[in-house]
């Protein structure tokens, strides 16, 4: 039997459980912190919204390093796109990629859509996942020049293909639908930081969704009902 880590949540009052219940609650369904705070008190737990909240901010990210143990790999045709996401009532924007199947390749939030931001992402997904033999782009102009900066200077392999297709961009235009639908209750972030981390659990949870994580071994030992599968990935 798995013990969860007890470093991971030492000095914490309540139980890991509950902790790891309300923060992958929040980042999967259309939930605020205040219907977690009610449903938790059905249960006899006594917690307030902004402890849920700081749940959130201080395990997601740890929760998406242990899960990244168990990624598995992602094609080589990258489709790439930036949506819009608002923090503190201002358009920030949230580049992202999947590959040729919809499996997702990486994202990052910017405040800004510019070479340097495009350049970050891209750096950042080949840093994980080696360069691409194809990427299909929007029409933006940032992105081609960012790519083409890539290539020149090394970060991109030259024979990266390079293509503008609005029909091939309708699998990550898509895809974007499926994290923007958890946000659209959010109702905006009151911060960069918070808006960032509360993102990577949604795209954490959408990966999960898709299969993008091999826990087999976890699963023939533990069984594959969900709250087991966290347990496991997070004792390993």
């Amino acid at each position: 039997m798995h013990q969860l880590s007890p470093s991971l949540f030492h000095g914490r009052h309540f139980d890991r459980t509950v902790i790891i219940l309300c923060v992958r609650w929040y980042i999967t369904y259309k939930l605020s912190y205040r219907d977690l705070v009610e449903m938790m008190a059905e249960r006899g737990v006594d917690v307030s919204h902004t402890t849920i909240l700081r749940w959130v901010q201080c395990y997601v990210p740890e929760f998406e390093k242990r899960w990244r143990h168990y990624a598995r790999p992602v094609g080589t045709s990258w489709r790439v796109d930036e949506t819009y996401i608002k923090v503190r009532g201002r358009w920030n924007y949230l580049y992202r990629a999947v590959d040729k199947h919809g499996l997702t390749v990486d994202f990052l939030l910017s405040e800004h859509r510019d070479i340097a931001a495009a350049k970050r992402f891209f750096t950042r997904a080949i840093e994980q996942h080696g360069s691409p033999e194809t990427v299909t782009l929007d029409g933006y102009p940032a992105t081609h020049v960012a790519v083409a900066e890539l290539k020149k200077s090394g970060g991109l392999c030259p024979q990266t293909k390079v293509r503008t297709s609005k029909y091939l961009n309708n699998l990550i235009e898509q895809d974007h639908r499926r994290v923007k639908q958890r946000i659209y209750p959010m109702l905006g972030f009151k911060n960069f930081r918070n808006a960032a981390v509360t993102i990577s659990g949604i795209e954490l949870m959408q990966q999960i969704r898709k299969g993008q994580f091999d826990t087999s071994a976890l699963t023939v030992r533990e069984g594959t009902i969900v709250p087991h599968v966290w347990k496991a990935v997070l004792s390993a």
